[in-house]
């Protein structure tokens, strides 16, 4: 245990939060309007589809992002519209969803390029990396920040940004409104079912940004349900960090520090056990925010 590897294991925690953070600050905000948004995974998976179909057809980075974050929102859209505007069930909507996404990805990429499994090309292009000047000359701090994508930064920046609009503006307090009392917010002339409708729209985007990462961030390819639960681990993390946007970026690192965990101790413990570790926590964490729920629940009666 050095210094270096400290840094290296924070830096890996950095890059493993980021589609989780980004995913989890798109479930945070469905709850926030009442939304039970469990699609996440299907959000990022076509994502991850998409871009990386993009990015081998183009070559372009830009547009492969655009792709991916575009698909999330629509399948977002197609959740606000079934469940949101006609009030399916939302289990039955998002379980739909995210297997109807796992297997269309599937077939369409034996349709698009007659293969199985996975898709992997020297001509794929990846998200620039990027090594800050004068910081990257620094020892410890430069090691933590080496490699990141603007995507990496971008998340966070988008956390602060949230927090900003839903806690410190007007409208903001109106979409918070929509999640404390829909029929009082609607008295009072808001718009309770457009708001939601943009939101889990717009949650559907920020997934699709996750997917992006996962696709094209420190490697780029597709592989089938690419995903791996990640869209429930970031349920998890919205829900440990009770639906606020800062702290929702505290409990995305956990995760993420747990992947990263898993990930250096495989050349010491079966790897079979440590890519449990994510899944454990994940776990845990539904078992503490149940806990912190119903002691509020407690509290009030």
């Amino acid at each position: 245990m050095n210094w270096e590897y400290i840094a290296s294991i924070v830096n890996s925690t950095i890059r493993m939060t980021t589609p989780i953070l980004l995913a989890a600050l798109g479930s945070a905000i469905c709850s926030r309007v009442g939304v039970f948004n469990i699609a996440l995974e299907g959000q990022m998976l076509i994502a991850t589809f998409f871009s990386i179909v993009v990015n081998y057809f183009t070559g372009n980075v830009l547009l492969s992002v655009l792709a991916g974050v575009a698909s999330g929102a629509l399948i977002g859209y197609i959740v606000a519209v079934v469940q949101v505007k006609y009030r399916a069930a939302d289990m039955v909507v998002g379980t739909s969803l995210n297997l109807l996404v796992s297997g269309a990805t599937s077939f369409l990429l034996y349709l698009i390029f007659g293969l199985r499994g996975k898709l992997v090309d020297n001509s794929l292009v990846s998200l620039a990396k990027i090594n800050l000047p004068v910081i990257r000359d620094i020892p410890f701090l430069g090691r933590v920040l080496e490699n990141l994508t603007i995507v990496d930064y971008l998340a966070y920046i988008i956390a602060f940004l949230l927090f900003i609009y839903l806690f410190k503006t007007v409208s903001g307090f109106r979409t918070l409104s929509v999640g404390i009392n829909k029929e009082a917010a609607e008295s009072l002339g808001t718009k309770a079912l457009r708001i939601q409708m943009v939101i889990v729209t717009l949650s559907g985007a920020l997934c699709g940004l996750g997917g992006v990462v996962l696709s094209m961030g420190q490697v780029t390819m597709f592989t089938e349900n690419m995903t791996s639960g990640r869209g429930f681990i970031a349920m998890a993390a919205a829900s440990l960090g009770m639906s606020h946007p800062l702290q929702t970026i505290v409990s995305s690192l956990f995760f993420g520090f747990c992947q990263s965990i898993g990930i250096s101790l495989q050349n010491v413990i079966k790897s079979q056990l440590t890519m449990t570790l994510p899944y454990l926590a994940t776990i845990v964490a539904l078992v503490i925010s149940g806990w912190r729920a119903m002691k509020r629940k407690n509290g009030r009666a």
